[in-house]
């Protein structure tokens, strides 16, 4: 049985991933500052992405879940901004559209600052340092100020991540989104690509349908969803002392929220049962998530589960499985089937990045895009095999030209990777990358309804 729960007690487990502050006083002055801080996010939003996710457990919905890698301070812009949201605007238009699915928007924005790293220490020409972990704790700089974790960077992330909040509410509520508009959401590297020429005719189809609503009496003047959308924000809750300070009491309900996002999520590195992230996690209410690689024990899951989705509620916790293409028609089934056979509630997601990174010859870490639309059809076919609900994509992207993964319809090879490889982490797919993905999805979605294999898992 758990211990009760406070928003400190993850202080008394054991922890991975964090960085070791030197200044301890500096580090609680931080402390004290967020949590006079405003909430950034709301518990009634919390509250209603929870609900919109039931619905994807209960397999009457579909979670797009994206964005950036690590958000980085020097990069960020209103432009930067508004381009990713376009593309995941774009993606959801095309699963709705072609899926006849409703999609919940949830990005990877407003909070996506620290990273976990495999070794706690790189080298370069003999120099060892510590690694980066994210702008909210130390500099990508190799030198050795810039690698000293920071806590005053928590309060610069905080304040981006406002901005960016702001930003994103203005696009999602403000007339931005409408559907009268979808041929502004195309970004112009994407335009003479094939995907977004396929985009292009889709968004004719919807023009076409919209006027014949409109000629039945129904518009955006008398239907709100026309003109506006609901979109979240998710991020890794890995740096504890960041999210407990933006911890908050709901008055409402009296449960606690944890006000940096509207979603969180435990990573496959720091998800052990005894461990200090998890222990933070099964106390707040928000909806979260936790990421399931290949060495994830059936039995081991389910005591996860049970110990952040004690009521079985839907809605609250997604699985996000990061196998790679490999091994996901290897691994999955054994934690599908059980989770099955217990009667959990949760939402299946497959993150198709994680598992699928790798050194190009030129040192480039990189993608393949074909390996990324792999995992994604052994994702949906395990599913359609255990009688279960593919609900969801976690993935990242990027509304920038990059040219960060392999391959895809733009056929980057390894010698385009330098040409504008930006990101500060992981590599990540570009406005024509992600649509491909959102219309594999689509056939994938469309297939599943109805009982069969997509087109394209079937020439695959």
């Amino acid at each position: 049985m758990a211990g009760e729960w406070t928003p400190q007690s993850w202080r008394t487990k054991q922890i991975q991933q964090v960085p070791e502050y030197p200044d301890q006083a500096k580090l609680e002055a931080v402390e004290d500052g967020l949590r006079s801080c405003p909430p950034l996010v709301f518990a009634g939003e919390a509250r209603r992405l929870k609900r919109e996710l039931g619905a994807v457990a209960e397999g009457n919905a579909f979670l797009l879940q994206g964005g950036d890698c690590a958000e980085s301070f020097a990069e960020f812009s209103a432009d930067s901004i508004r381009d990713t949201f376009k593309v995941m605007l774009q993606m959801a238009l095309v699963l709705t559209f072609g899926a006849s699915c409703p999609v919940v928007k949830v990005g990877r924005m407003a909070g996506q600052f620290a990273k976990p790293r495999s070794a706690p220490n790189e080298v370069i020409d003999g120099v060892e340092l510590p690694s980066y972990r994210g702008d909210i704790i130390n500099g990508i700089d190799f030198t050795a100020d810039a690698r000293i974790p920071d806590p005053e960077r928590m309060m610069r992330a905080y304040n981006q991540a406002a901005s960016s909040l702001n930003l994103l509410r203005a696009f999602a509520q403000g007339g931005f989104a409408n559907l009268h508009k979808v041929n502004q959401w195309n970004l112009d590297f994407v335009i003479n690509s094939p995907q977004g020429e396929r985009f292009q005719e889709l968004a004719k189809r919807v023009d076409e349908a919209l006027s014949f609503m409109e000629a039945c009496g129904v518009s955006d003047e008398n239907v709100p969803q026309f003109q506006e959308t609901n979109f979240y924000t998710s991020h890794e809750a890995l740096l504890l002392w960041y999210e407990e300070a933006l911890t908050r009491r709901d008055s409402l309900t009296g449960k606690f929220y944890d006000c940096s996002s509207h979603m969180l999520w435990i990573g496959d590195r720091t998800r052990q049962p005894d461990s200090a992230h998890v222990e933070f996690l099964r106390g707040v209410d928000n909806p979260i998530g936790m990421k399931c690689g290949p060495t994830m024990d059936p039995d081991e899951l389910i005591r996860l589960i049970d110990m952040l989705n004690p009521t079985n509620e839907a809605g609250r916790l997604t699985l996000i499985a990061r196998m790679g293409h490999d091994k996901v028609e290897k691994h999955l089934p054994a934690l599908v089937r059980k989770v099955q056979s217990e009667g959990r509630k949760v939402v299946w997601s497959c993150d198709p990045m994680h598992g699928n990174t790798i050194k190009a010859d030129n040192g480039f870490k990189t993608r393949p895009v074909e390996r990324i639309l792999t995992e994604v059809r052994g994702f949906f076919d395990v599913h359609r095999a255990e009688g279960s609900h593919a609900g969801g994509v976690h993935f990242e992207m990027t509304g920038k030209d990059v040219t960060e993964c392999l391959g895809g319809a733009q056929e980057i090879t390894e010698n385009d990777l330098s040409m504008r490889y930006h990101t500060h982490c992981d590599p990540r797919l570009n406005g024509a990358q992600a649509l491909e993905l959102a219309f594999l999805l689509a056939e994938e979605l469309k297939a599943a309804r109805e009982g069969g294999v997509s087109e394209l898992a079937a020439a695959s």
